[in-house]
């Protein structure tokens, strides 16, 4: 159950700079609360209440609100209306979408002698017939019903057969209320009939009671009384999807019971979704393996572009870093074989093609597009090859090294290309 409390009403007054003695308009409508309090000692000035979209049955705690001129409490539980004698100043009242069934008690409102505007619609009182015709002449300060304004002839045909009109009302209020009394029945008949289905799975797999053999008649007899109540119950074979077709697809009556109901059951929903939200912190990502093989990581998933500058015997990284980020949330570090930057606390890693300097490695922000450029200079101003490269068989050496005229050409082959080093070693050619 939500309650209505001191924090709950401040957070509410910005307005009037979080002072709740002289607030005099407050909203606290969909806080799913249940019962009205405390506001006729808080908040005496209050001009203004909204409270619409709760769960609140009834209309209690109001009375000490004299300056009260709107009251909106629509999309709520309340089946009477009661409690508003002492809201001497109320003009508006607010009763949509509930369940008010006993239309008698619109003559309580006769002492709110400002009263100029009431709202009945989605009540099951207007499906009454003689409903408009009951209230205009019950309420005669009453200018607007439903949003239609009472002329003055209406209100005069109101009160020449209002005695006919009362003696109708009255008979369809009695059967509403034992209709009531029927859907409350049956409502706590299905709450027993649930605990006593968990009861006995709880007692038996087969969902049964284990009794002596001479008494399986009466257990028998009860649970076919109990039988459509426990066909309602959720049975633990059916995977979640299905318990919620099940639960929406069944019909049932609109009444408060069912209402707070669907509303238990989102909240269930609700809460168990943010169970499933609430995951295991994750594991650090790995950078570096065991084995010391560096990661390339883009947690921030940033465009970049990686370049050689053969002028300047240096290595570019150009990260397209957000524009209007502030600098001092990016943390740079240049390692000789790759490069790290933090990204307000993401990770953007980066394997070099070749070894650079750390300590002569520039960085550097553009003004204009944001991006972030690390320069960084060779550390032997080439670019070591990790390739190997297997040594050829005996007899391929020997073709191949047959004559001099083929050692000069191949050599004058690979002059050119960054391999020259290396396949002389391996080869074993000279010049």
């Amino acid at each position: 159950m939500v309650y209505i409390t001191e924090d709950m009403v401040r957070r509410r007054a910005e307005h009037n700079e979080c002072e709740i003695f002289s607030l005099e308009e407050v909203s606290l409508h969909q806080q799913d609360i249940e019962r009205i309090e405390h506001i006729n000692r808080w908040c005496r000035d209050l001009r203004i209440l909204y409270l619409q979209n709760n769960l609140i049955p009834r209309i209690e705690n109001l009375c000490r609100l004299k300056k009260l001129e709107y009251l909106n409490l629509a999309l709520n539980n309340i089946e009477v209306i009661e409690n508003l004698e002492g809201c001497e100043c109320l003009q508006k009242l607010d009763l949509t979408v509930n369940f008010v069934g006993r239309l008698s008690s619109v003559q309580s409102l006769k002492h709110n002698i400002h009263l100029a505007e009431l709202f009945l619609v989605g009540n099951p009182c207007t499906e009454f017939e003689g409903y408009r015709q009951f209230v205009v002449a019950s309420l005669p300060q009453l200018k607007c019903l439903d949003g239609t304004e009472i002329s003055r002839s209406e209100r005069i045909r109101a009160l020449q057969g209002l005695e006919e009109v009362k003696r109708q009302v009255w008979q369809q209020e009695k059967e509403y209320l034992k209709r009531r009394a029927r859907e409350k029945e049956e409502t706590q008949k299905k709450a027993a009939g649930e605990e006593k289905g968990n009861e006995e799975r709880s007692k038996g797999c087969d969902g049964r009671r284990y009794t002596d053999a001479n008494n399986t008649a009466p257990v028998l007899e009860e649970n076919k009384e109990n039988q459509e109540v426990e066909e309602k119950v959720k049975r633990p074979d059916l995977d979640d999807e299905q318990q919620e077709r099940e639960f929406w697809n069944t019909p049932c009556s609109f009444t408060p019971e069912s209402r707070l109901e669907a509303h238990r059951h989102l909240e269930e929903k609700r809460k168990a979704k943010e169970k499933e939200k609430e995951k295991k912190p994750k594991a650090p990502r790995t950078l570096i393996t065991a084995d010391g093989r560096v990661m390339n990581v883009n947690e921030p998933k940033l465009d970049f572009c990686l370049t050689e500058d053969e002028e300047n015997k240096a290595i570019v990284l150009d990260l397209a870093v957000y524009r209007h980020m502030d600098t001092s949330l990016i943390d740079v570090d240049v390692q000789p074989t790759y490069a790290r930057v933090n990204v307000k606390g993401k990770i953007f890693q980066m394997v070099l093609p070749a070894e650079v300097k750390p300590d002569s490695s520039t960085a550097q922000r553009s003004q204009t597009t944001g991006h972030l450029v690390l320069t960084m200079p060779r550390a032997e101003g080439e670019i070591k090859v990790r390739k190997t490269v297997q040594r050829p068989s005996g007899a391929q050496q020997t073709r191949r090294s047959s004559s001099s005229e083929d050692k000069k050409r191949l050599c004058c082959s690979y002059m050119m290309s960054l391999d020259f080093l290396l396949c002389c070693r391996h080869y074993n050619f000279s010049h």
